[in-house]
C-alpha cells in the first residue's frame, strides 16, 4: 500500500491546513488567488522580514536624493601640472646647490683669504640651504594638492554648490537662474588627459565669475549647466539683457 505525502499550507483567511495546490479553502470558502489573498500574503511577508522593507525604503530615499544631483566631482590633479613643473625645477636647483662644491671654488681666489674652517662652514650651510629649499618646495606642492582635492563641486537643477578649505571649510552656491554665459576651455594636453575647465559668468555679486577647474567629463558638465540654466530661466521668468 503506497502513501502519498501531500504538501500543505495554512489558509490565509482561516488558518486551517489545506493542500499547497489549493485555489479555494474548503473550510472558509475563500479563493486564495484573489487580490485580497495576495494583499494578505504581502502583508505577512512584510511582517516576517521587516529589515528588508526598511532597506528598500532606504534605497528608494537614497535614489531620490541622488537623482537631484546632476554632476558631482573634484578637480583633477592635472590642474597642478604647472606647480609640479616649478617644484621639479626648484628641486633640480636645490640638488645642484647641495652637490656643487662652492667652497672649493672660493678657495681658488686668494684675495678672499678663506680659512679651512670657513670653507667647512660654507659647505655645511650650502647643504642645509639646498635641503631646506627642496623641503619647502615639496611642502608647498603638497599643500597645493591638498587644497585642490578639498574642493568639491555639486550641480543640481536649481543651484551650483562648491565647498573648499582644509581647516576652515566654506560652502557657497550660485542659483542656476543667475548664470548668464558659460565657456569651456581645453588645451591639447587637457584633451589628452580627459579634463577641462568650464567658466561661468553670473549675476551673483559674490562670484560674478566662477570656474570649474580641470574637471573630468567637462563636456557633460557644460551641457548640464547650459540646459539647467535655460530651464531655471524659464521657470523663474528671468530674462538676461545684453
Amino acid at each position: 500500500m503506497a502513501f502519498v505525502d501531500l504538501e500543505t499550507k495554512p489558509c490565509l483567511f482561516c488558518a486551517e491546513t489545506i493542500q499547497a495546490r489549493a485555489v479555494k479553502c474548503r473550510y472558509c470558502g475563500e479563493f486564495l488567488n484573489s487580490e485580497k489573498a495576495k494583499a494578505l500574503q504581502a502583508e505577512a511577508e512584510a511582517k516576517a522580514n521587516p529589515d528588508a522593507e526598511v532597506s528598500e525604503e532606504g534605497e528608494d530615499e537614497e535614489t531620490e536624493v541622488d537623482d537631484g544631483i546632476l554632476f558631482a566631482g573634484r578637480p583633477s590633479l592635472w590642474g597642478m601640472a604647472s606647480q609640479v613643473v616649478k617644484c621639479l625645477i626648484i628641486l633640480v636647483l636645490a640638488g645642484c646647490l647641495v652637490k656643487f662644491p662652492l667652497e672649493e671654488v672660493l678657495k681658488r681666489y686668494p684675495e678672499l683669504r678663506l680659512t679651512a674652517n670657513e670653507a667647512l662652514a660654507i659647505g655645511h650651510y650650502r647643504v642645509l640651504a639646498g635641503l631646506a629649499i627642496a623641503a619647502l618646495a615639496v611642502l608647498k606642492l603638497a599643500i597645493g594638492i591638498l587644497k585642490l582635492k578639498m574642493i568639491y563641486y555639486e550641480v543640481s537643477d536649481d543651484r551650483i554648490e562648491w565647498s573648499r578649505g582644509v581647516l576652515d571649510r566654506r560652502v557657497d552656491n550660485i542659483d542656476m537662474f543667475r548664470v548668464i554665459d558659460l565657456k569651456m576651455r581645453r588645451s591639447l594636453l587637457d584633451c589628452i588627459f580627459g579634463v577641462g575647465s568650464v567658466a561661468l559668468i553670473t549675476t551673483d555679486k559674490t562670484d560674478p565669475e566662477f570656474e570649474f577647474e580641470k574637471v573630468r567629463d567637462c563636456r557633460d558638465l557644460y551641457d548640464i549647466i547650459k540646459k539647467a540654466s535655460l530651464e531655471a530661466d524659464r521657470k523663474t521668468g528671468v530674462v538676461h539683457l545684453e
